[in-house]
């Protein structure tokens, strides 16, 4: 249904080039969840973007060649001094409508760029068999992209031509201005495709041991939590109504000790209610079941029955504004560098990660055993687990070892 707007507004659209297209806009922006306050404000900002199309001669016909114009008129003005000028908000919405001419084939879709993987279809191949042999989730390997693109531009996709010498420069130059966890990163990435084409016969054997490994200490640091009360002032800091979707997220990460990605993926069919467990699909894509408490389960059937809008999509988490779609994992860690901030909690680090921390320490004082943390944390090493310990002495006796030595007199 249209939304009725101003004289000037509606002049404006009769007059413009949107004017055949506008009702079907607006159901477009209404099937995508956007409020009507909000398609109110997307209508009259368009009227004020075909008004000025209109004066600088444009039509339908040219309107990519418009939008250029007025982004171009955007950039290069400091100050928009009437309302019905053209603004960055008014191109934002002009992009929008083009999107939807685009849906209603009105608009030729613009080619899009090649992906990474079609410029370079080595790296395709590489993620296929890590998927397949590897298990390897697909966050893991966009972390990896970025660095074997820069690979593959540098050597060229020629296994044939990685000598030790030149992958070593490569990495070396690469380091030169990154910390050691990057550093670390850098490597592994590296490693696992020089070893990919190690084992389907594309690189000489031995490759991957010419990739230098990042000077470090393993266990040296302590890992980074929250303390008890900070983490109390953290849920308390998604009460009301407004904030039951980031409660349930929150307390998935504080009380579970969930990924980011694992909370960001969680689906309906994965909430056994049942059996008061959820499902989760770790590295390695392995299956585990972790135990759904009383307080998680009341703030994700909260947020389901009064929080959550009613799209027909699978994932149990999604955003509260249109266009509405799935959080992903940078969404859930906005929502807890979000959520920090409100609370008035201090930390270095704001990323969804303390949480998961904070979760394993606070089962550990509370006198979980290691192996137990462990398992709620899956880890596949007890090395990992290990880690936690340093942040209590008292828990340190569990992996000390014997002195070799000999005993004082």
């Amino acid at each position: 249904m249209y939304v009725s707007q101003n004289g000037m507004v509606h002049e404006r659209l009769r007059s413009g080039l949107a004017a055949p297209y506008v009702e079907g806009f607006v159901g477009w922006l209404d099937d995508k969840g956007y409020a009507n306050t909000t398609v109110r404000e997307l209508v009259r900002l368009l009227a004020g973007w075909t008004h000025w199309m209109s004066g600088a001669g444009y039509t339908l016909d040219d309107i990519l060649t418009g939008f250029e114009a007025s982004r171009a008129v955007v950039s290069n003005t400091k100050w928009v001094r009437r309302r019905g000028d053209i603004s960055r908000e008014s191109i934002g919405v002009a992009a929008l409508f083009m999107r939807y001419l685009q849906d209603q084939g009105v608009l030729a879709r613009p080619t899009p760029p090649p992906s990474a993987t079609q410029t370079w279809p080595i790296l395709g191949a590489f993620g296929s068999w890590m998927r397949q042999h590897r298990g390897m989730a697909e966050t893991t390997l966009e972390l990896y992209q970025g660095t074997l693109i820069g690979f593959l531009e540098a050597l060229g996709d020629d296994p044939r031509a990685y000598s030790a010498e030149a992958i070593r420069a490569f990495i070396l130059e690469r380091n030169r201005s990154v910390g050691l966890e990057r550093k670390k990163g850098i490597a592994v990435a590296i490693r696992a495709f020089l070893r990919y084409l190690i084992a389907t016969g594309k690189c000489p054997p031995g490759r991957d041991h010419a990739v230098p490994s990042a000077a470090g200490w393993r266990m040296a640091s302590v890992p980074k939590y929250l303390a008890a009360e900070d983490i109390e002032r953290v849920i308390d800091a998604c009460l009301g109504e407004g904030r039951l979707r980031d409660r349930a997220v929150i307390l998935l990460l504080a009380r579970l000790g969930l990924r980011a990605s694992e909370v960001a993926g969680l689906g309906f069919a994965d909430i056994d209610w049942k059996n008061g467990r959820i499902r989760l699909c770790g590295k390695s894509r392995r299956e585990e079941h972790l135990p759904l408490t009383q307080e998680v389960g009341d703030a994700i059937l909260a947020y389901i029955e009064r929080g959550r809008p009613s799209v027909p999509v699978d994932r149990l988490f999604i955003t509260e504004t249109a266009p509405l779609r799935p959080l992903g994992r940078i969404a859930i860690k906005c929502i807890v560098q979000r959520t920090l901030t409100r609370a008035g909690v201090e930390s270095t680090s704001k990323g969804a990660h303390i949480l998961r921390h904070s979760a394993a320490t606070a089962m550990l004082r509370h006198g979980v055993n290691l192996a137990g943390v462990g398992a709620v944390l899956r880890h596949r090493s007890p090395a990992m687990t290990a880690h936690y310990a340093k942040v209590d002495l008292a828990l340190l006796s569990e992996i000390a070892q014997p002195w070799p030595g000999r005993l004082p007199c």
